[in-house]
């Protein structure tokens, strides 16, 4: 079985790598700014290890992990593709998607592909001859206790060929300085067992990144600088007291002549007795940019009689075929809170129609979401009555000042309806969006 295995490290590995490429330290931390290719080197290493292994007739197998199981196919699974395809070994092994495995044909070496959201599996892992473990986006997952509970028993499963599972952990810092993975990290870069690097585009030597990539980033580094600063220079920026930037919400008359409806969406936040109920009408357009074109806001607040769910119901189909004569479209999508079951259920009764249910994330990383977009200078307001509760709202979004010294700061919850509205339409919208999470 032996195989001669022709790689040029050079032309596909930035020199900025080199020193992470050739570490023998156990454990590798990869840090810094999207675009930065720190997880295309990974996989380029992992990928090479095992090549090296079955070359002698090894079985190796490689370990890895994403904070839910749903992100795999997405990012580690399609990265370690890439990388046999970078290497024209990729007729040596076969896929599987259930469970996702990369399996390699002679030796049975196999990439196993685990979301830290079924912790049971990991620590019962029963994968033998195990040369590495790579947590990608490690930042994601709750706490470094994952860390602790699945790597013991993938330690304990080491190939006789290696001297020890060399473990990998990427991420991209989160702007709090009081996250659990900012402090984790400061911690491990005093320790001789850790190799810690920080990389961002910048770095890119060999120019991989593209023209319209850099343009995109010169985007973000317009618009929000901070954001900028996060997003791709891998800085701990902190979050302020204001959520949102105001200045990236474009207020404008009209769509621009330029411009054209792809798609209708509608997100709903509902209150019923206490607070408001809204729904935000927006449009997709062809250049990729998201308009607010309706709001309906409905508050209970001061009124005797506070409406039901059935006319909540009414309100909002008569909201929803007002926009659909308006804009000549039936919706793409309609969304809710997926606490919410009144509103939805009579919505069903009246209409035969059930919305679709957000599927969240912490709050602050449902705020990235929008974040992400406004900084691509992609968020637009139409001027309009009805949408100036939006900008209020907006406007008043704050992060609770008292938290912000803490590992999950909170946002002060007063009038925010169009606020957790627009956050489910691109938490629920961000493959239409263009988004990359």
């Amino acid at each position: 079985m032996e195989r001669t295995i022709k790689v040029d490290i050079q032309a596909n590995v930035n020199p900025h790598f080199k020193a992470m490429w050739q570490t023998k330290k156990p454990y590798i931390i990869a840090k810094g700014g999207r675009g930065s290719f720190k997880s295309s080197v990974i996989s380029l290493k992992l990928v090479l290890n095992v090549l090296k292994q079955v070359r002698d007739g090894h079985r190796a197998n490689v370990i890895c992990i994403r904070e839910n199981a749903s992100y795999l196919r997405d990012s580690v699974y399609n990265q370690i593709l890439w990388a046999m395809d970078i290497y024209h070994v990729s007729d040596q092994f076969k896929t599987r998607v259930s469970p996702m495995q990369i399996i390699h044909k002679e030796t049975g070496s196999t990439f196993y592909f685990y979301g830290a959201d079924d912790p049971m599996k990991l620590k019962s892992n029963t994968v033998r001859d195990v040369i590495n473990v790579w947590f990608e986006e490690c930042a994601n997952l709750k706490s470094p206790d994952v860390f602790d509970q699945a790597l013991p028993t993938f330690i304990r499963q080491k190939s006789d060929y290696v001297d020890e599972v060399q473990t990998y952990f990427s991420y991209n810092p989160p702007k709090n300085p009081y996250d659990w993975v900012n402090e984790w990290v400061t911690d491990k870069e005093t320790n001789p067992s850790w190799f810690v690097d920080t990389s961002t585009y910048l770095d890119d030597e060999l120019g991989f990144t593209t023209k319209q990539q850099l343009d995109l980033i010169e985007t973000y580094k317009k618009n929000d600088y901070d954001y900028y600063r996060w997003l791709y220079l891998g800085e701990v920026v902190g979050l302020g007291t204001n959520v949102y930037n105001m200045d990236n919400f474009h207020v404008v008359s009209k769509i621009a002549d330029d411009e054209y409806l792809t798609d209708i969406y509608y997100s709903l936040d509902t209150g019923h007795e206490v607070s408001a109920t809204t729904c935000g009408c927006y449009g997709l357009t062809n250049r990729g940019n998201v308009y607010l074109l309706d709001t309906y806001y409905y508050s209970p607040q001061g009124k005797t009689h506070k409406k039901a769910p059935s006319e909540l119901s009414k309100d909002v189909k008569q909201f929803i075929d007002k926009n659909t004569d308006a804009h000549k479209m039936q919706p793409s999508k309609m969304i809710i809170d997926s606490a919410e079951g009144a509103l939805d259920n009579q919505f069903y009764l009246d209409y035969n129609i059930h919305w679709t249910k957000v599927k969240k994330l912490k709050n602050i990383d449902m705020i990235d979401r929008v974040q992400d977009l406004m900084s691509q200078g992609r968020a637009y307001v139409l001027d309009t009555e009805a949408n100036q509760v939006f900008l209020d709202e907006h406007k008043k979004y704050q992060w609770d000042e008292k938290t912000l010294n803490s590992e999950d700061p909170k946002v002060i919850k007063v009038a925010d309806h169009t606020v957790d509205s627009f956050k489910y339409l691109v938490r629920s919208c961000e493959r239409d969006f263009g988004l990359r999470y």
